[in-house]
């Protein structure tokens, strides 16, 4: 994995935890929004971090 995914995956986990730990609905529904956006951006960085080669050679 590259470092921005492991990044977003120690954010992701960050904001879940503290998401389930937060007694407050506001502060509960931010986090857990948060966690949302941190795991599609974990998602789009292993995807973009696969490097998928192409060979463009027709034969």
């Amino acid at each position: 994995m590259t470092k921005p995914a492991w990044l977003f995956l120690c954010l992701t986990l960050a904001a879940g935890l503290f998401g389930l730990s937060t007694p407050s609905q506001d502060g509960q529904t931010t986090a857990l929004i948060a966690t949302g956006v941190f795991a599609g951006l974990l998602v789009l960085t292993l995807i973009i971090g696969r490097r998928i080669k192409f060979d463009p050679v027709l034969r």
